[in-house]
């Protein structure tokens, strides 16, 4: 028996509820889109969502802050975010797949600490983190905010899932018998099929250290080394006793939001490849 041209009152409540829930994640970014552009005097006196006529001076005033501090703390930010997904990816993919791949004396021990790992937060870590750092000598530098995110238990978690589903072992197999190193077959087999989780676990990475907060201000105190999301709280508590400096603060998170929104739209047709190769059966 088919329900084929039977309607179902309830089939749009999902999308009701996705789109509910869309907005709900739209709305600040649409207000502070609508803020940056508006002067001084038009922020306080005009509708929260009407635009303003002030967004190029806006940044340019936020370009002249303190000699351009704030494109310092981006350029920190792209370092710390960049390098530190790269490096994390990287060990992601390596860790997960040697996980997923090779039978060893206590895998299934690490596998279960990192599973476990994944369930301490990370404010718990930070103060230990900074006082081994503090001991190394390492506080107050770049590597302080780099060498903790390169280790990442849920990432390694992803890429040991995504190994055992993606890379078949008759297909490593064939690739022993041809003569293929351990080297060889992850280099020319394994890292392809893993090419559209290595893209998640980086995006996942990149956005996450794009958007710490904690560590950074717990490990860095010269302000020339901050990244985006404490600068900016920074700018933002000197605001307190210079309402003027509320603009720049409105108008450096726009530009913050935008390198993420770039490197999305820039990488999902990764994830498109992967879906649309998926398709095709051979």
């Amino acid at each position: 028996m088919t329900t084929k041209g039977v309607r179902r009152p309830l089939g749009l409540a999902p999308t009701a509820v996705l789109l509910l829930g869309a907005l709900y994640c739209l709305l600040p970014v649409c207000w502070v889109l609508a803020a940056s552009t508006k002067t001084r005097g038009e922020l306080f006196t005009t509708n929260a969502f009407a635009p303003g006529t002030g967004l190029f001076d806006n940044i340019a005033d936020l370009s002249a802050y303190r000699d351009g501090i704030f494109w310092q703390w981006m350029a920190n930010t792209a370092l710390y975010a960049g390098v530190g997904a790269l490096l994390s990816t990287a060990v992601s993919v390596l860790a997960g797949y040697a996980l997923a791949k090779f039978r060893f004396f206590g895998r299934d021990a690490i596998f279960t600490v990192l599973i476990g790992g994944i369930l301490v937060p990370a404010v718990v870590l930070a103060v230990p983190q900074y006082l081994l750092l503090a001991k190394a000598g390492l506080a107050n530098t770049y590597w302080a905010v780099l060498l903790p995110s390169i280790l990442h238990p849920y990432s390694i978690y992803l890429a040991r899932i995504y190994a055992a589903a993606a890379i078949p072992d008759a297909l490593l197999e064939a690739g022993r018998i041809d003569g293929a190193g351990e080297h060889r077959l992850l280099r020319v087999v394994a890292a392809p099929l893993m090419l559209p989780g290595m893209v998640t676990i980086f995006l996942f990475q990149f956005v996450a250290i794009w958007n710490n907060f904690l560590l950074p201000f717990i490990m860095l105190a010269d302000d020339e080394r901050f990244p985006l999301t404490v600068g900016l709280y920074t700018l933002l508590a000197t605001g307190a006793n210079q309402p003027a400096l509320y603009n720049l603060v409105i108008t450096g998170a726009l530009l913050s939001i935008i390198p993420l929104i770039a490197l999305f739209l820039t990488m999902q047709r990764y994830w498109r490849t992967d879906l649309s190769g998926g398709s095709v059966k051979s």
